[in-house]
């Protein structure tokens, strides 16, 4: 069963996007169901905007992250690679590089996104 976005992932996605005002996919007509993926595919305009928006996520934010993509319930998928590294990258620098190997390894075994 998808998953539906909580109080808190919502409060997330606000956090990193507060221009989103549906939470429903403008492509697919699909209710949200991960937070990074319409980050970076409707969101961020480039890496560097992906960058700046995750840098308002309070370390607390991108544990509660990393444990939702741990669980499968944060799909990394369709989220592009140089996203990913700028993701894997942050998590490196505020909870260190064992949190961030795993965050890489999860995104490397994640399902691509489908077409």
């Amino acid at each position: 069963m998808p998953r539906e976005l909580n109080d808190r992932d919502i409060e997330l996605l606000k956090k990193v996007a507060p221009e989103c005002s549906d939470l429903v996919c403008s492509g697919s007509g699909l209710p949200f169901r991960s937070i990074l993926p319409p980050l970076a595919n409707h969101f961020a305009t480039d890496a560097g905007d992906f960058q700046e928006r995750l840098e308002r996520l309070s370390p607390e934010d991108l544990e509660y992250l990393i444990t939702l993509i741990r669980d499968g319930d944060e799909s990394m998928g369709c989220v592009p690679p140089e996203y990913a590294g700028v993701f894997v990258d942050l998590v490196a620098g505020r909870l260190g590089k064992r949190a961030a190997a795993e965050v890489a390894e999860l995104y490397a075994e994640s399902e691509s996104c489908p077409d």
